[in-house]
Parts: C-alpha cells; sequence; structure tokens
C-alpha cells in the first residue's frame, strides 16, 4: 500500500508595501486568499513587506552630523514599524517563547474584556490580524515586517501557522551596509527552525533574511537543524540573486522560496503613480520622502532550465503572466517605458538547483507557485549532505578539523518523520 502523499504546493510573490498599514495589510490578505484558492500550503512575501523597506532614503546618513529632518525622518519610519507585542530580549532575541505563547502579559483588550476574555492582549493588533488570515485562508504565510520593540527596530520574519497561529520569528542578524544605521541587530538565537505537520507531511522550514543569505556560516546552522524548506525574503533584484539561490537549494538539498518586492518608479510626468515603500500610517508623510534613482532592464523572460530569453519588440498595457506545469510563469513585460526602483524576482528552485517558478519579473500583483515532493530533499542526500555524511562539520567524520556552534541556538537536527 502507498504511504500519504509528501507533495505540497509553495507560493510567492512580489507585492509593494502601500501608503498605509491598512492598505499594506489588505494586500497581505489578497495574496493569503489568491494562495489560498489555488490550495497552496505555503506562501512567502517580500522582506520589509509591513512596514516597508526604505530604499533610497538616506535618514541623513553623515558622519558627525545629522542633517536638518533626518531625526524627523526616521520618526516618522520608525511609527511606521509593526508592534507585535514582544521586548527587545537578550541580545536583540525578544521574548523567543513566551512571547510566542503570549505569556509576557500586558493590558486587556476591549474586545476581550467584551467577550469575558481575561487573556492579555499586546502589540498594535498586527500579529492578531496575520493570524486571523492564515486560519481564514488555511494558509501557512512567512512575511517580512519591519518590527519595533522598545526603542530599536528589527528587520523580521513571522512564521504564521493558519491552526496555531504565530510559532515563531526570526530578526535579522546583521543589518546590511546602512540599514544598520536604523536597523538593530538581532540575536542568533532566532535562528531556530520550526517543524510543523501538514496533512501527515512533515515540514522543517527556517528562513535567512537578505544578505544572511551571504552568509556561509549562517547558512550551514540551518542546513544543520534538517531543513527542507528554505525561506529567503529579500530587497536584493539583482540579476545575480537567483544564482545564490539556486547554490542554497543545491547545496542544502532543500527547496528554497524567495520573494522580492517589485516597486515602480512615478514617471516625470507624474502619470503613473508611485507604489509607496513606507507603510506609514499617514500617507501624507510617505509623500515627503525621497525616491530612488531610476533603473531600467531590457524585456527578458526564464526557460525552464533557468536560461534568460531576450524579448524583442515593444508593447502596452500590464505584465502579463504565462501559464506553466509548475504554476505560474515568469511575467513579461509590455512596456519598456515603464521604470521601477526594484524588480522583483521571486523564485522557487528544487534541491537540485532548478528553477521550478519565476523568476517574476515586473509583476507586483500575480501569483507564481510550484507543486514539490519533499522526498527529493531525502534523494539529494545519496551523494551531497552539508549537515551530515558530507560534512566537515559533522562529529562522527571530521570533528578534529571544523566545528560549528551558534551561541544559544541548538542545533540539534529536527527529524524528518
Amino acid at each position: 500500500m502507498a504511504g500519504p502523499s509528501t507533495r505540497i504546493r509553495i507560493a510567492t510573490a512580489s507585492p509593494a508595501t502601500q501608503s498605509t498599514r491598512q492598505d499594506t495589510l489588505a494586500e497581505f490578505a489578497r495574496f493569503a486568499r489568491s494562495a489560498g484558492e489555488r490550495k497552496a500550503d505555503f506562501l512567502l512575501l517580500p522582506e520589509a513587506f509591513l512596514g516597508g523597506y526604505p530604499r533610497g532614503i538616506t535618514f541623513g546618513g553623515k558622519l558627525g552630523e545629522r542633517p536638518a529632518g533626518a531625526r524627523d525622518e526616521f520618526r516618522k519610519y520608525f511609527r511606521a514599524a509593526i508592534d507585535l507585542g514582544d521586548v527587545v530580549g537578550p541580545g536583540g532575541a525578544g521574548g523567543m517563547g513566551r512571547w510566542v505563547r503570549r505569556e509576557l502579559g500586558g493590558e486587556e483588550s476591549v474586545e476581550k474584556k467584551k467577550a469575558g476574555d481575561q487573556g492579555l492582549s499586546r502589540g498594535d493588533g498586527t500579529r492578531e490580524e496575520l493570524e486571523r488570515v492564515a486560519r481564514e485562508t488555511g494558509v501557512f504565510i512567512v512575511v517580512g515586517l519591519v518590527e519595533r520593540a522598545g526603542g530599536s527596530l528589527y528587520c523580521a520574519v513571522v512564521y504564521v501557522c493558519p491552526q496555531r497561529g504565530i510559532i515563531g520569528k526570526r530578526r535579522k542578524v546583521m543589518p546590511t551596509g546602512t540599514e544598520r544605521l536604523i536597523w538593530a541587530q538581532g540575536s542568533p538565537t532566532t535562528l531556530k527552525a520550526v517543524s510543523i505537520t501538514i496533512r501527515g507531511i512533515r515540514v522543517n522550514l527556517a528562513a535567512a533574511i537578505c544578505w544572511e543569505n551571504y552568509m556561509p556560516l549562517l547558512r550551514q546552522s540551518l542546513y544543520q537543524q534538517n531543513i527542507n524548506l528554505y525561506f529567503a525574503p529579500t530587497a536584493d533584484g539583482s540579476d545575480t540573486w537567483l544564482s545564490l539561490m539556486r547554490t542554497i537549494g543545491t547545496e542544502g538539498r532543500c527547496f528554497v522560496v524567495s520573494s522580492n518586492m517589485c516597486v515602480r518608479e512615478p514617471s516625470a510626468t507624474g502619470t503613473t503613480k508611485p507604489q509607496p515603500r513606507l507603510g506609514s500610517t499617514n500617507s501624507k508623510e510617505h509623500d515627503s520622502l525621497s525616491m530612488a534613482i531610476p533603473k531600467t532592464r531590457r524585456r527578458s523572460v526564464f526557460d525552464e532550465d533557468g536560461n534568460e530569453i531576450v524579448l524583442s519588440g515593444s508593447g502596452t498595457g500590464i505584465p502579463k503572466l504565462k501559464e506553466s506545469a509548475a504554476g505560474l510563469g515568469s511575467a513579461v513585460v509590455e512596456d519598456e517605458d515603464v521604470k521601477y526602483m526594484t524588480r522583483g524576482g521571486s523564485s522557487i528552485v528544487s534541491p537540485y538547483g532548478e528553477v521550478l517558478a519565476g523568476p517574476q519579473w515586473e509583476d507586483p500583483h500575480g501569483l507564481i507557485y510550484a507543486d514539490v515532493d519533499l522526498e527529493e530533499c531525502v534523494r539529494g542526500r545519496l551523494d551531497l549532505d552539508t549537515a551530515g555524511s558530507y560534512s566537515s562539520l559533522n562529529i562522527t567524520s571530521r570533528n578534529d578539523s571544523f566545528k560549528l556552534s551558534v551561541e544559544g541556538l541548538d542545533l540539534d537536527p529536527l527529524p524528518y518523520w
């Protein structure tokens, strides 16, 4: 008798942060519903999707001085960030399990008082909204956000289970470049993978945020935990990003899902409505923030082997999606005059480095997905297991040469069954 199916459906997209938090949450719900309608089990949305990635904004980044308005610019961004009701915690770890289990305490909400529920509510209500959407759509959602805790901001990712609510949260260990001016460092303790069961299928998952994926030891800390689903929300829209995702899939023998925003640049005539980058609760505050330098790129799509095909000709209209066996394929750009601050590039990659869906260029509205068999992660371990038999870190092989430990993080592998 055949065993239970080990196939799941993974989805991702390239939406942009909207001008208000309410609008961004509505966009979040729209993509979750779309994923649910397509029977997706998992959905990944971009880095800093909630709260906004401040692309092109300087915050007065000059050594030894702060120009007029820089602090007020930061104040606006800080107020637009998401309050999940967590604490700073040691080394930026937050409340970890106590926060997940809602044991940090706080004030009772008006709604709970009316319902006679004596439970405690913390934060601005975003956590409850994310959990509600996941519960109603039946989709496990991984989404990037800018979190405020204490007086600091963190680039974070939450894991939202449709049955259990939020079961974990990552905080970016090392903000990249000038991100360090506005984002605090998160603790490596938050690199802990989580495990869930869907229709009898055990899924071990974790996320590395943007250029954390360029850190070999950080990647290894995730492989060591025996993950089979690797999430990579990012703000990197370069052509080289896909190569990194293919490397991670091959290296970790896991399925890799990446998501990056697609954000249009407003036209010089003002006829193209810009897609805001900050999840401000006041759209007027956003209007005062500086814009990034426009960027253009030739029209192209990628075939099933990941080879780029440059398209000729021109056209007008909204980017269209091409159907493929793996779900929805790459967007074909119809208007060469449109300029982008970032072009997206969301993708799904197999444990052998094969591109299963995407990259999704210049399409902030569509969804791409792929049906995958998690047993491919096991099959791939025959010849490459960077956290086991092929690993120089393995205690049974070359512990005399290499060792890896992460402060506060248990690297014992999660079981597959």
